[in-house]
């Protein structure tokens, strides 16, 4: 498997970086630029935030595959959803390319796209659009007109954490009024997608202690306009987390039990 020091010994370019860490990502997949394909399977973010009305395309094809499996589809579970999904996308991109690379990609919703899967629609693919990075002093890129270098490990976490913010922001202001969601609970579920994006790198580079390492390094504490600091921690199982939003899964079915993470369960 890749390891950690490798993938930071051995990248260039923005693309080299993705080469090395794709083919062990769970996620989604992750990719420098779109590949040869109708354009309508990928969904670039900024068409997306541009056109609010395509998440209730999305909400749809949920629906009918949620009501195949279980047989009735909540607009809130379907809301739900479609929140984390999407926050996932800037939040895993960034969170992986941090803890492999120390790199932060563009975040603009314009240099980001993702492709929903075929069955269960949600992101099964990730595509940066742009070669533009952040990066440490160190980095052998850094000298390259794409790279920008910042001053330490902090100084990056912190320039991730406003990129991803930004994109969380334009998100919040387009999905929001579609949904009866107050603003508490779309920022919980951006808190949720930045905790948890660098330690599933962690789990999927082999290094799940460094993961929980970096996702406490992007959230420190509670800073506005995220709900909470890093909530992972360790338990005789393993690490574990207190999840900040609802997939509202139990809504689905009368007696639905809600997740043991999740802040609708006694702690």
């Amino acid at each position: 498997m890749t390891s950690f020091a490798e993938v930071r010994g051995a990248v260039a370019t923005l693309a080299d970086s993705l080469k090395h860490v794709s083919p062990v990502t769970t996620w989604a997949e992750i990719r420098f630029g779109l590949p040869e394909c109708p354009p309508d399977e990928w969904w670039t973010c900024s068409d997306l935030l541009a056109e609010p009305a395509r998440f209730d395309h999305w909400r749809s094809e949920l629906a009918r595959w949620l009501e195949d499996r279980y047989g009735d589809a909540p607009e809130r579970t379907t809301a739900g959803y479609v929140l984390g999904w999407y926050l996932l996308v800037p939040g895993y991109a960034a969170g992986l390319l941090f803890h492999a690379a120390r790199r932060v990609p563009s975040l603009r919703p314009a240099d980001l796209a993702f492709q929903l899967g075929e069955d269960r629609p949600h992101p099964v693919g990730i595509a940066l659009l742009s070669s533009e990075f952040a990066c440490l002093p160190e980095d052998p890129g850094a000298d390259l007109p794409e790279a920008t270098a910042v001053r330490d490990e902090q100084a990056l976490a912190e320039l991730l954490r406003a990129r991803f913010t930004a994109h969380a922001n334009q998100f919040v202001q387009a999905f929001g009024p579609t949904t009866r969601f107050g603003r508490r609970t779309l920022w919980a579920a951006a808190t949720d997608a930045l905790d948890k994006a660098a330690w599933m790198a962690g789990k999927a580079l082999g290094d799940e202690a460094a993961g929980v390492a970096d996702s406490a390094l992007l959230l420190p504490a509670r800073m506005a306009p995220f709900t909470s600091g890093s909530t992972l921690r360790q338990e005789p199982g393993g690490w574990t987390r207190d999840r900040q939003s609802c997939c509202f899964h139990y809504a689905i079915a009368p007696g639905q039990p809600v997740c043991s993470t999740c802040p609708r369960a006694p702690r």
